[in-house]
């Protein structure tokens, strides 16, 4: 396990937090930005009586800066104002906004209330994007983060170096504990290094947790028996608070090396809350994201996201992966997987997991952009679907990252690899002809 308190230094000794937002108004930029300035902090639709200047000059938010930026194109949010007597077209701005911590206390939660609260509804706003935080010490000192991150993952799993392979439980719903067995036993004893539930996968009556745990651990101990490896398997705990503690135990108990949870749906001080109990690796997955950050003009960026999910104490987080099966561009995925790489308030050592139809023709441009091994690569039907099953896709993930970071071609590695060529056959391989393939 990677002690987090011995490689975090401080690197700010300020008292604000530095807020920057994508803004969009028909208002003149510099009003529109000391409306979320004042509505943020001291101000309200009026002047009061007791917003004195004391009080202002102790609490009210800065405006730093407003960088004026080319016109988006982005829809307006439902209500905004147009103010058609200025005669002037939308304007787009970075602007950047300091709020004291005397505000609110190193608190994410509080902070929250602070630099989004209210903000999405203000109709002098026709978009609002959150698109990253900069934190005072405090945070550190509030919050100790990972437990585990990516070196301490390594440790518990042996592997030193090269890319951790990972898949996902298929179907996601609906086995029953006896057909789960044999799904782990087949993927252990391939030699995966990591199984997690699906975020789907609770404590249904058809597969309860405990029955679950008892299954999964029993037979990740005898494959251990026979070939000396463990994987990893994280097992849901998403739950209500007092579940969520009990499902942690439970796992712990049984000799479970790891648990996911779902930021979104339990919220960040749950998960902060379950951080300061937990002695397992936290897999962080991020069902629900896309409220936030799929409409450009509107909710939280996912650099942003992603720190308060560090800070929460996410050991792993996931970031999507390239040509996924959802709305994100190779390039905002790659940004993604930077934000969680990019060391916080020192340290926050958090392991990227890459998902979302991952398939072994994806492994030399995922390497060549990324350049790190530093990762969780999971494929769910990639490895599930392979024609020859998942014990083939495992091999066939196994072989395609290893080819890439040797500089091996995928074709001249299928050649000797018969799994990884029949994956090819079956899922394609997408940057074909880009350089290092």
């Amino acid at each position: 396990m990677s002690d987090p308190e011995q490689r975090r230094v401080p690197v700010t000794t300020s008292s604000e937090v530095v807020a920057t937002y994508l803004v969009e108004t028909y208002l003149p930029l510099e009003q529109a930005a000391e409306a979320i300035a004042g509505e943020q902090s001291t101000g309200t639709f009026t002047a009061v009586a007791r917003e004195t200047p004391e009080l202002r000059e102790r609490f009210a938010a800065r405006v730093l800066s407003v960088e004026q930026l080319p016109p988006t194109g982005n829809a307006d949010l439902p209500g905004s104002t147009h103010d058609a007597s200025r005669g002037a077209g939308k304007r787009s701005a970075r602007v950047r906004i300091a709020f004291g911590l005397d505000n609110f206390g190193p608190s994410l939660p509080n902070l929250l209330a602070a630099v989004a609260g209210n903000l999405f509804e203000l109709r002098q706003l026709a978009g609002i994007r959150l698109l990253d935080l900069d934190l005072p010490a405090p945070f550190a000192e509030r919050y100790p983060g990972p437990q585990y991150g990516v070196r301490g993952t390594r440790e518990l799993l042996d592997r030193p170096d090269g890319v951790l392979l990972g898949t996902i439980v298929k179907p996601s719903i609906g086995l029953p504990p006896d057909e789960l067995r044999l799904v782990v036993r087949e993927l252990a004893e391939a030699g995966i290094d990591f199984i997690k539930d699906d975020e789907l996968m609770g404590s249904p009556p058809h597969s309860p947790l405990a029955e679950r745990v008892a299954v999964v651990t029993e037979e990740l101990g005898k494959v251990a028996a026979r070939t000396g490896r463990r994987p990893m398997y994280a097992f849901n705990i998403t739950d209500d608070l007092d579940r969520m503690a009990a499902n942690h135990d439970l796992v712990h108990a049984a000799g479970g090396t790891c648990v996911m949870v779902c930021v979104n749906l339990v919220g960040f001080s749950a998960l902060a809350w379950l951080r300061a109990r937990c002695v397992l690796p936290i897999h962080g997955h991020r069902a629900m994201t896309g409220v936030y950050t799929r409409a450009p003009q509107l909710g939280i960026d996912y650099v942003a996201w992603s720190k308060l999910a560090r800070l929460a104490g996410a050991d792993h987080l996931h970031t999507n992966g390239l040509s996924n099966k959802f709305y994100e561009t190779d390039e905002e995925v790659l940004r993604s997987i930077t934000a969680v790489r990019t060391p916080l308030l020192g340290g926050y050592e958090t392991l990227p997991v890459l998902s979302s139809g991952q398939t072994p023709g994806l492994a030399p441009e995922t390497y060549r952009r990324t350049n790190t091994t530093d990762l969780l690569v999971l494929a769910g039907g990639g490895i599930h679907g392979h024609p020859s099953g998942p014990s083939a896709g495992v091999t066939a993930m196994r072989a395609a990252w290893s080819a890439a970071t040797s500089g091996t071609t995928l074709d001249a590695a299928a050649a000797q690899v018969p799994a990884l060529q029949e994956a090819l056959d079956r899922f394609g391989s997408p940057y074909a002809g880009t350089p290092g393939e």
